[in-house]
């Protein structure tokens, strides 16, 4: 038999700049899982109107009750139930991005200084931009995961190198643009 070699006692706590980032981590997964609302008992029907309603959010009363089984004043008030619940949060037009003039999707991932007075002016920067269409804190090598739109190549090289860049605390950003999309759905499982 041969001889082990000595084990190195690892911690995962190995710098400041580690603690520091999975104290951040941390901080989010309480925050995103732990202080959420409980998840809202949906029998079979009340998921069939979500499924039709995401389908087609103009959907009259009459024809939704019709394809669901119910009279009108049990449905009307079954979707109520789902519009105070927070299940429904709202009815919006999908828009046509290209023939809006906006040909170009890119992800860019957005790496932050750590320091916590730069994260909120920078959320709110994000929030501000109408380019940027979807913004997501995420775990891995970088902070966010955000979605930008434009209206070509040029357009967004300016919107990266003058607006995004130019974010608080931003210490690194990489991008990649969308070729073709393959799916592109705000449907949700019901």
């Amino acid at each position: 038999m041969l001889p082990r070699s000595p084990r190195k006692k690892l911690s995962i706590f190995a710098t400041p700049a580690t603690l520091e980032q999975y104290s951040f981590l941390i901080r989010l997964f309480i925050e995103e899982f732990f202080h959420k609302e409980p998840t809202v008992e949906l029998d079979t029907i009340a998921r069939q109107i979500l499924g039709l309603l995401q389908r087609d959010g103009r959907l009259s009363n009459v024809a939704l009750s019709e394809q669901v089984g119910l009279s009108e004043s049990p449905c009307f008030r079954r979707v109520k139930r789902l519009e105070e619940s927070g299940v429904i949060q709202g009815y919006a037009a999908v828009l046509d991005q290209h023939l809006l003039g906006l040909t170009v999707t890119a992800f860019v991932q957005v790496s932050l200084e750590r320091q916590p007075d730069t994260t909120a002016e920078f959320i709110r920067r994000v929030v501000d931009e109408e380019h940027i269409v979807e913004c997501h804190a995420t775990s891995g090598a970088h902070d966010y995961l955000m979605k930008v739109v434009a209206r070509d190549v040029a357009h967004f090289s300016e919107l990266c190198m003058e607006r995004i860049l130019r974010f608080p605390g931003v210490r690194h950003v990489e991008s990649s643009f969308s070729l073709k999309a393959m799916k592109d759905s705000r449907m949700l499982p019901a």
